[in-house]
């Protein structure tokens, strides 16, 4: 028996049967078995397809984190850029109404088109590419036989590409960034300073809430005084004795060891300094204004 090999969009290799070693029906079959074959395995089983269809927007978004294990969505943004990702997926199909086959290769279209991207890495021509080639399996073709392997009417394919234009292809950038690039781990936190009690010898009171009142603890608690005492004692004791110099002191006349005579001629010489810088200083103001007055003279005179 000769055969073929054939490629269908994602890169899979299947057998084909040739016409001249096969019938109709076996041929139909082999169609119909590669036909299945895409988008395939699925992204979400029948049975998660129908329990997120019960849940509101907060109950898909937490049964979608559960079946893709997401743990750490709180501190990993990845995590939660793909869970935003295919929680805005599914409820834009509820919008438009899918049955559950179209629900299941759509959730696997998103899925795929991440896959390309992440491990293949895939550029946005080509994931274009091969968006059209399997939108062209899975939707509404001329060259099909048989209508009933149709997913998508024409009216939802071009849904779908209009979709995934504003949702991934738009942002495609971004999403290279997110799988490519390496990011610094930021580990936020807060230290806390606990002060424990000191014990019951320190000098340090009590919390409040073991406080006691000061009269009892004045006569039965607080140690008796005995040096502290004595050293403050003694200081007083010699605090007057001190202070009698300074005050002998401050009572001396600054001027005792000078004469009259001594007086006047200091104070003599000051003003005599004095009155020079003022003299000089009106001499020269009236040196300025003569030489102004000569020069308006000589200015007349020539006129």
């Amino acid at each position: 028996m000769a055969t073929s090999v054939g490629t269908i969009p994602g890169g899979m290799a299947t057998p084909a049967m040739t016409p001249a070693a096969s019938s109709p029906e076996s041929e139909r079959d082999a169609e119909f078995q590669e036909h299945e074959k895409i988008l395939s395995p699925e992204f979400l089983s029948v049975a998660q397809i129908i329990e997120m269809l019960r849940e509101d927007i907060d109950g898909v978004q937490k049964k979608l984190a559960t079946f893709l294990n997401f743990k750490k969505l709180k501190t990993c943004l990845k995590e939660a850029i793909l869970l935003d990702y295919y929680t805005s997926g599914f409820l834009w199909a509820r919008e438009m109404d899918f049955s559950i086959i179209q629900y299941s290769k759509f959730m696997t279209l998103l899925d795929m088109l991440l896959h390309n991207l992440r491990t293949l890495h895939m550029s946005l021509e080509d994931s274009l590419k091969w968006l059209g080639e399997v939108m062209a399996e899975i939707g509404p073709s001329q060259l099909q036989k048989n209508e009933k392997w149709n997913v998508f009417d024409i009216k939802q394919a071009k849904a779908i590409i209009d979709y995934l234009k504003i949702s991934l292809f738009q942002h495609y950038k971004l999403y290279e960034f997110l799988f490519y690039s390496t990011r610094e781990e930021i580990v936020i936190g807060t230290e806390q300073t606990i002060e424990v009690v000191k014990p019951s010898g320190c000098l340090f009171p009590n919390p409040l809430e073991e406080g006691i009142s000061f009269d009892i603890y004045s006569t039965f608690i607080e140690p008796p005084a005995t040096l502290d005492t004595e050293m403050k004692g003694s200081d007083h004791e010699q605090g007057p004795e001190e202070s009698q110099p300074e005050t002998s002191t401050s009572d001396t006349d600054p001027l005792a060891g000078f004469t009259i005579e001594d007086v006047k001629s200091v104070l003599g010489q000051v003003t005599d300094d004095i009155l020079i810088g003022i003299q000089n200083e009106i001499n020269e103001k009236l040196q300025i204004q003569e030489e102004a007055f000569n020069a308006r003279i000589e200015k007349l005179k020539k006129a």
